[in-house]
């Protein structure tokens, strides 16, 4: 195992394209460290850049508190898993999974103890005599996982891996990996666009936009409290429903509506601000609720645990990438997660309730988070 540190890295093709842009991270000995974000963000760039594949144009890469900034990837002592399962298919599992160690002049006994011991840690065994055309693509990946496993290395690199499998494959696979890694405590690095497979699999989480760390902190502190619009609008499924409004006394104008700020949001009179909801804090307005948001229903999805209800909010949206934002038919399509059960239809009006203490601000020029009072956020 090992720690990984990267050092203001930057990595740019050519004159025009700076793929990195000063990075700095540091990942612990043993954990699980996810890179997240859309595509083109950078995030296999810098797994490329840890293996070796990519030369940094500025900063350095420690590995085991070893700088191997410029050290060809054979000597860096990390494994990589990649989204195609790049299994030598004349070989059986058997002699794909002994194949690194064989071109190392590895002991043959050795090589057999170690096969046999991962086979089995992944539940391989009956699988060691067949070549990967008689696999499924749930084999095939634990195949490939097995191959890097078996070199017993100081750290795990992983491009997308379950990207390539049925939506039920990957939560079954995340689940394996999960597992693993708490088995073997190997450093490992994620990378990933499904924000589902970052908040499940990560200890910490890094989201990157356009080359750059947005914002790096445990799955659940990224949820409740992101650092910015970019990551407010990424990180959720649904997204953070964000919208344009304005602070006029102890109220919140959002279009026609107006909510109580209530007393943890200390914010200037007149500010214009972004609010952040997330879609399980709004919930049906009781009759007597004077400040419901008002809104006629456009979608609805029964999803069996819950219902998503998706209405057109009279207010104006806040244009991010990755935002909730629908501008067809102008205003904001608000997402509410509700209970299984729940009878709306489309065509029909819904209230909205929900408790201002869990409201986000956003400063729409700067796109940052506003800070509110240390006490009401400390839940």
């Amino acid at each position: 195992m090992a720690r990984i540190v990267l050092e203001h890295v930057s990595k740019r093709f050519g004159d025009e394209v700076e793929a990195v842009r000063d990075v700095s991270l540091e990942i612990a000995d043993g954990e699980f460290m996810v890179l997240v974000g859309p595509s083109g963000c950078g995030k296999s760039t810098i797994l490329r850049i840890l293996a070796g594949l990519e030369e940094v144009t500025q900063g350095r890469v420690l590995i085991g508190e070893r700088d191997v900034t410029n050290l060809a990837p054979k000597e860096r002592d990390v494994a990589m898993v990649f989204q195609s399962y790049a299994l030598y298919p004349h070989m059986t599992v058997r002699d794909n999974l002994g194949f690194g160690l064989r071109i190392r002049r590895t002991d043959r006994a050795e090589i057999a103890e170690r096969v046999t011991s991962v086979a089995r840690i992944l539940g391989l065994e009956p699988l060691l005599d067949r070549r990967p055309a008689e696999l499924s693509g749930g084999q095939r990946q634990r195949v490939a996982m097995g191959r890097a496993i078996v070199r017993r290395p100081q750290a795990f690199l992983m491009d997308e891996p379950l990207s390539n499998l049925d939506a039920k494959l990957r939560v079954q696979m995340r689940a394996e990996l999960a597992r693993l890694h708490g088995r073997l405590g190997t450093t490992t690095v994620y990378v990933t666009h499904d924000q589902t497979e970052a908040m499940t699999l990560g200890h910490r989480v890094a989201v990157l936009r356009d080359g750059t760390l947005q914002q790096v902190d445990a799955p659940q502190e990224l949820y409740a409290r992101p650092r910015n619009l970019f990551v407010a609008g990424f990180i959720g499924s649904p997204p953070m429903n964000l919208l344009r409004g304005r602070v006029r006394g102890r109220f919140l104008e959002l279009g026609t509506h107006r909510l109580p700020l209530g007393s943890r949001a200390e914010l200037p009179d007149q500010t214009e601000v972004v609010v952040g909801i997330r879609p399980e804090h709004l919930r049906p307005a009781d009759a007597s609720d004077d400040h419901a948001l008002v809104a006629p229903v456009e979608v609805v999805e029964e999803l069996g645990s819950e219902v998503l209800v998706f209405a057109r909010l009279d207010v104006e949206p806040a244009r991010t990438e990755g935002g909730a934002e629908l501008l067809a038919g102008g205003g904001a399509l608000v997402c509410a997660r509700l209970p299984a059960g729940s009878r709306f239809r489309p065509g029909t009006t819904i209230r909205l309730a929900l408790d201002p203490a869990e409201l986000r601000f956003f400063d729409p020029a700067s796109e940052e988070a506003i800070p509110l009072r240390a006490a009401a956020l400390g839940r």
